[in-house]
């Protein structure tokens, strides 16, 4: 099998995807969906590391751009976790359509963890596996408080605007959408394995927020590492063993 960067067609819009195969992979084997974080895209390191993970355990691995982010189609000031739970929804339908793939893993980092999370519970019986990393569930709580990773707005009366991380601005309809996710319902409605993998320094998504989806998921493993950052930049290959062998736990 050959390795491919294509587009999936959403209803005319633009899904920037890369699909890669292990050496020497079978002709059926199951797939890992990767999705990336807020302001991200599919080529991170930290991304990079999990695709590996998958490769060496025998998986093929989908990684998409999401609505507003790296090349797919798409403003990112207009995206909001709705508009990427819809997307997810349909790459995991185009997953299933593909004549290779037996099983589906899902996986996200940070934004993409949350939404992964709310995918997962909506597709409880297609999905096998899930794996959110630094899920940012945050993104809900703070959103109901008028807060967004340090900037602080009135929840009550919303600015068109939000300006974040000194040099981002996102509408006023991504804290509309944020404040409605309901991610216990989510989390109840997946009763499959879970791992979580959560950096203990993680300077944008506490580490208590992946401790805390893990406590509430019925069958999950919970991997923190020591010392880590949101994007694991000090201890990459713990996250990418730490993927593998969960993967090769539940194949």
């Amino acid at each position: 099998m050959n390795n491919r960067e294509y587009y999936i067609d959403k209803d005319g819009f633009k899904l920037h995807a890369k699909l890669d195969f292990p050496t020497d992979a079978e002709s059926k084997l199951p797939i890992l969906i990767l999705i990336h974080g807020l302001t991200g895209q599919m080529d991170e390191a930290q991304l990079y590391g999990v695709r590996d993970a998958a490769l060496d355990a025998g998986c093929a691995c989908l990684r998409v751009d999401m609505y507003g982010h790296g090349k797919s189609d798409g403003d990112f000031s207009n995206h909001n976790v709705m508009e990427w739970l819809c997307e997810i929804l349909y790459i995991i339908d185009h997953a299933r359509n593909q004549e290779f793939v037996t099983d589906i893993y899902l996986a996200g980092h940070s934004q993409g963890g949350l939404a992964v999370i709310l995918a997962a519970g909506m597709k409880s019986d297609q999905i096998k596996a899930l794996i959110p990393i630094s899920p940012a569930i945050n993104i809900v709580s703070d959103s109901k408080k008028g807060e967004f990773f340090g900037t602080q707005f009135d929840k009550d009366n919303l600015p068109e605007t939000v300006h974040f991380w000194d040099e981002f601005d996102i509408k006023a309809n991504y804290f509309r959408v944020a404040k409605t996710l309901n991610v216990d319902e989510a989390i109840s409605a997946y009763d499959g394995p879970v791992l979580i993998v959560h950096g203990t320094n993680d300077e944008s998504v506490p580490v208590s927020y992946g401790i805390e989806v893990a406590d509430k998921y019925q069958n999950a493993t919970l991997k923190l590492i020591e010392g880590d950052s949101h994007c694991f930049d000090y201890h990459l290959d713990e996250l990418i063993l730490a993927v593998k062998t969960f993967l090769l736990e539940h194949r």
